[in-house]
């Protein structure tokens, strides 16, 4: 992670995050499928890290792929860093916020979904906050 203005300790981030988003954000966890507030919410807005604030996803880029978590097909360029994760056995991709290192969930490729990246960004519920337009 970057040495920047939103970078924490993990005492401090454990100060400030619910022990859930601790769980997820911090140490790399998973909600369980289809529990996520935001799986099948579709506002118009812009969803932040819950970690630090930074935009991450636009409405306009959400879909439903049906796979239990919020799926999107771009981010907001720059906002979400890209690793490989070889953990579980799996080789798959990691997405964090490029800001304070928070993990996000995974971005997964020519699954074949009719959007404009091939791309699903499954992203954690507990990872982001989601704002309406009007409040922006």
């Amino acid at each position: 992670m970057a040495a920047n203005s939103k970078a924490k300790s993990e005492q401090e981030w454990q100060a400030i995050l619910s022990p859930e988003q601790f769980r997820i954000l911090r140490e790399k966890g998973t909600e369980a499928p289809g529990t996520g507030e935001y799986n099948k919410f579709n506002e118009p807005g812009v969803y932040t890290c819950a970690g630090c604030g930074t935009p991450l996803y636009k409405s306009t880029t959400k879909f439903d792929s049906g796979c239990g978590w919020p799926a999107f097909f771009d981010a907001i360029p720059g906002a979400v860093h890209r690793q490989p994760d070889n953990s579980g056995g799996r080789q798959r991709t990691e997405i964090t916020c490029t800001a304070c290192g928070g993990h996000l969930g995974h971005v997964f490729k020519g699954e074949g979904f009719d959007v404009p990246t091939d791309e699903r960004h499954c992203v954690n519920s507990v990872s982001v906050k989601f704002h309406d337009d009007d409040k922006e």
